[in-house]
């Protein structure tokens, strides 16, 4: 009696374009794998358990040695393994990180360098001789977007993540004031978890609620960067009271130009939503939430957010989780 073989897992891979403004225009970095004897993006598997926007930077690092800060989300590559296994390659924009960056690289783990046997060089490149120079055809779709986002001066972005607080535990099983309501074990891991997912992108400034489930949500990260939080106006009590308060602290944080993270609570959501709806992209804006919870406990929202001379605007969103 015959049975039909396990169906494969899709290979997870993650890794970035790495720009930096040239002499005259934007050059990118490729790496060359001997194996294959080809050029290409830094990027390698995603390991278990890990996310994809950390096993991007701890790719690009291994294989270049440049600690690197996230940006847009480029285009996702699709192909077949040569056993037949599909591959999904999931790409950002990101440039090298710099003094600013300091808060996040310290929150991330080491990272062992490839051997040469796996990168034997890496060359900065106009896009030009890089459209050259890549071997798999595939990979000059996310090429092609970077090109676009920086022709139309979308390039440079700052991350504001919106995260909603880590697991608590239940409002009818806690017996203490609301404001006090602390995280389960599961939020506390998912608090952890957190820490290398803000640490890809860039995030210097910390802002949340002063609740303890999301001071608590917040706190890991906050440890690890050296940084001290900001308490915000994102409580429930102050969206109760003034929502137009709660929004006009958004569009605060909208402006600064930092990569940063804000941690409030689901009631406070809609509000925050709204306000990034206002100030993105009409496609961007229809992508966004709609639905109560909006966000899971834990989970986050990355808006990727350009400053332009009419303001602020979100051109691309993420969601992403422990």
């Amino acid at each position: 009696m015959s049975t039909n073989p396990p169906p494969q897992r899709r290979v997870e891979a993650a890794g970035a374009v790495v720009w930096r403004v040239g002499e005259h225009a934007i050059e990118v970095l490729l790496v060359h794998r001997p194996r294959y004897q080809d050029w290409s993006w830094p990027k390698g598997k995603v390991d278990l358990g890990e996310a994809f926007p950390t096993a991007a930077v701890r790719e690009v690092y291994e294989e270049t040695g440049h600690a690197v800060v996230l940006g847009s989300p480029l285009p996702r590559l699709h192909y077949r393994l040569a056993d037949g296994r599909a591959k999904r390659v999931h790409h950002w924009a990101a440039r090298v990180a710099g003094p600013d960056d300091a808060p996040a690289l310290a929150a991330r783990l080491p990272v062992t360098p490839a051997s040469t046997d796996e990168i034997d060089d890496i060359a900065w490149m106009s896009v030009e001789k890089a459209e050259q120079s890549l071997t798999r055809a595939t990979d000059a779709g996310p090429l092609t977007a970077l090109v676009a986002l920086h022709a139309k001066g979308r390039l440079e972005t700052s991350a504001l993540v919106v995260a909603r607080h880590a697991k608590a535990v239940s409002r009818s099983s806690w017996d203490g004031d609301e404001t006090d309501r602390p995280l389960t074990p599961v939020g506390r891991a998912q608090a952890v978890a957190l820490v290398p997912v803000l640490a890809a992108f860039g995030v210097r400034d910390v802002v949340t609620s002063a609740w303890e489930r999301c001071t608590s949500t917040i706190e890991p990260y906050a440890e690890a960067a050296g940084l001290t939080p900001g308490y915000s106006e994102l409580t429930e009590a102050e969206h109760e009271r003034s929502p137009s308060r709660v929004a006009g602290e958004v569009r605060r944080l909208l402006e600064t130009g930092h990569d940063e993270v804000v941690c409030t609570h689901r009631p406070v959501l809609p509000t925050v939503l709204d306000v990034l709806g206002q100030h993105s992209l009409r496609q961007v804006a229809k992508r966004l939430p709609t639905k109560d919870p909006f966000l899971r406990p834990g989970h986050i929202l990355v808006a990727h957010v350009n400053q332009t001379p009419a303001g602020p605007r979100v051109l691309a969103t993420e969601l992403h989780h422990p």
